[in-house]
């Protein structure tokens, strides 16, 4: 048998592997995952799945948008020092039902079971990324997958993010890890998917700076410039200090284990003399289990009484007294779920009906258990043309703490052709939920006060449409939110309830034009509208635009984007941010407008697996004022701060074992 021949039966081998194109589905392009290779060939065939998903997707290597290696999305506010408290500039609510702890402000910097990936790798694969910026802010992080056989990948990626910050009292220190496994019997017919995933976010909290200082030429180091809590903090940069003093320290920790068990039907390919066994599922049976331990702390043992009496209405004794707040629970979950696939030769295409129990156990303020049984089904076909998209699912929570909690969702995608290729989508989605868990007086970050105690549960409608066409490099998208018994905080730690009808309207243009033969002009608009007297303040134009050289310079290895990029939002009453609850609240009182947008300028290149990001960000806050320096600082959110000229460096690099 010749070499040719041999690889070609290798090749129908990995297609029908458990880890293949069409074992697994695919989203992307390429070549055959465990595709066989030149054991000297400094190459890689890699792609990864998502665990609630029948995709295969590809590495991202473009350098083009930086936030893609950020943290913090391109949406996003945040309180001025990355690792603080953000969120998105847009309207977006909470759309999940069930138990929900309620502490959201630092969801950007979690690693999410959602977001997990499962990889299949023809080789060891590493990265080894790292950045610096001013202020002795670093963000490392470190990731290894490799193939153990061919049925079996396993994981390994952590990431740290420590950043002293520009102002007093705002050190952040994260951790996250992750490790992950995904096996699969020879004979195809079993599925076994572990995931062990922690995250400990730990940032200072100021309080926001004190009034008339962001001026004043004497306090150009804005270091120096007093805030509202933490006392007079040291000047001291210590990478390796972890201790960020008055602030919030949130740990979650889970482990999930899902096991799958196929029937189907036997079949079998002969190549050449090579047989070559087949396994098509029609009915799968499913179990996932997993475990989770939560803690959410808000400490400050230099309490400053008149901040608290005048903010929180807590009296402290003289000269100063602890303010300590905990909730901490344990979850236990186990779901049962059983698939049928209409089509055995398309994967894409299943019905699935579940069933889970969920226990939930309160270790702090109080100790007490609770209880959800919920149902669940789901619907997806992706035809084989590839020219429809179908997904319909449902959960309803029948008893226990969430009862009567529920959402569908229906999206429907439709492939506009070869000849203009793209898509339209049209989504719905309905979701009836529990407040978060904030809002029940069992959690220690309820304030006593004569607010409602009996929250009537959130009801949210949510229609979308997009056009993407990439030959166009068109995408257009329209949101449509439909609300009521709207929650919210106000005036620090007031619990609200909104129960009258209102909407909201968003809508997104992101269209990229070509201005040269390698200058192109990135251009992201969002529009959004509040409709009824609603507690929510929202500017009416965001957006961001990039304009850059994109090419290789003449450079055959070499990919190279430099340009500048400006943010920017019309004026609006901003949310304002409670440290003690770690909560964004709704405010009328002060009025956001900041003069000029924030301007960076940056370059970024890739020479084959090494990626190099330098960036100056804002530009926009030079000045003389006493001397020149950068001291025009726009805010995100009253109080606090945007800090003044950053530079920034990130290297990435990966490695092919």
């Amino acid at each position: 048998m010749n070499a040719f021949s041999q690889r070609g039966i290798q090749g129908i081998k990995d297609k029908l592997s458990g880890f293949s194109t069409i074992r697994s589905g695919s989203g992307a392009k390429g070549g055959d995952s465990l595709k066989r290779r030149d054991k000297n060939e400094d190459s890689i065939t890699i792609r990864f799945r998502y665990l609630d998903s029948t995709r295969n997707y590809l590495l991202d290597s473009s350098v083009t948008d930086f936030t893609r290696r950020f943290p913090i999305p391109a949406t996003n506010i945040y309180l001025g020092n990355t690792g603080t408290a953000s969120k998105s500039i847009l309207f977006s609510p909470i759309l999940k039902p069930g138990w929900d702890p309620g502490f959201h402000a630092f969801d950007v910097y979690k690693w999410s079971l959602e977001k997990v990936r499962f990889f299949s790798t023809t080789r060891p694969y590493s990265e080894l990324n790292y950045q610096l910026a001013s202020k002795a802010e670093q963000l490392i992080e470190v990731l290894h997958t490799q193939n153990v056989k061919p049925n079996w990948n396993f994981l390994f990626q952590y990431r740290l993010i420590n950043a002293p910050g520009s102002f007093q009292n705002q050190k952040t220190n994260h951790n996250n890890y992750l490790v992950t496994s995904r096996f699969q019997s020879v004979n195809q017919r079993y599925n076994n998917y572990f995931v062990l995933l922690g995250n400990k976010l730990q940032s200072g909290e100021n309080g926001g700076i004190k009034d008339n200082y962001i001026n004043d030429p004497d306090f150009n180091d804005r270091f120096i410039i007093p805030t509202k809590l933490g006392g007079a903090a040291s000047s001291t940069r210590n990478f390796f200090s972890t201790d960020v003093g008055t602030g919030n320290r949130y740990n979650e920790f889970t482990v999930l284990l899902r096991q799958q068990y196929d029937f189907g039907r036997k079949d079998s390919l002969v190549t050449d003399s090579t047989v070559i066994p087949l396994f098509y599922p029609r009915l799968r049976f499913e179990h996932t289990f997993q475990y989770g331990k939560y803690q959410y702390e808000y400490r400050d043992y230099l309490g400053d009484s008149a901040y608290y009496h005048d903010n929180y209405a807590i009296t402290l004794l003289p000269p100063g007294d602890t303010v300590f707040r905990k909730d901490q629970w344990k979850e236990i979950t186990n779901d049962f779920s059983i698939y049928q696939f209409p089509d055995a030769k398309n994967l894409h295409q299943f019905i699935k009906l579940g069933a889970a129990l969920q226990n939930l156990s309160q270790l702090l303020p109080v100790k007490k258990t609770y209880y959800n049984v919920y149902g669940h089904a789901e619907y997806r076909n992706k035809t084989r043309n590839q020219k429809w998209d179908l997904e319909a699912n449902g959960k309803l929570y029948f008893v226990g703490l969430n009862a009567g909690d529920y959402n569908a969702y229906a999206s429907l995608q439709r492939s506009t052709g070869k000849k203009v290729p793209g898509y339209v989508q049209f989504g719905f989605e309905n979701v009836n939920r529990t407040p978060s868990f904030i809002y029940n007086t069992n959690s220690d970050f309820y304030q006593g006060q004569p607010a409602l105690t009996n929250f009537k549960k959130e009801n949210t409608t949510h229609l979308s449409a997009s056009l993407y066409q990439p030959s166009l490099k068109l995408r257009l998208s329209g949101h449509y939110y439909l609300m009521t018994n709207y929650t919210y905080v106000t005036h620090y730690y007031q619990l609200e309830q909104d129960n009258s009808l209102f909407n909201v309207l968003l809508i997104s243009l992101e269209k990229t034009i070509k201005v040269g033969k390698h200058w192109n002009w990135h251009a992201d608009i969002y529009f959004q509208q509040v409709v009824g007297n609603a507690p929510v303040n929202l500017p009416l134009i965001y957006t961001r635009n990039r304009f850059a050289y994109e090419g290789n310079l003449g450079f055959k290895n070499l990919d190279i984007a430099l340009g500048i990029e400006a943010r920017y939002n019309t004026p609006y009453k901003a949310d304002g941010y409670s440290p003690v609850l770690g909560q964004f609240f709704y405010q009328e009182d002060t009025r956001l407008d900041n003069p000029l947008p924030d301007i960076t300028a940056y370059v970024h290149f890739r020479i084959r697996p090494f990626k190099a990001y330098f960036r100056v960000e804002n530009l926009n806050t030079a000045r003389s004022n006493g001397g020149f320096g950068f001291t025009n600082n726009n805010f995100a959110v009253p109080g606090y701060p945007y800090p003044g000229l950053i530079l920034r460096l990130g290297v990435y690099w990966s490695f092919v074992n």
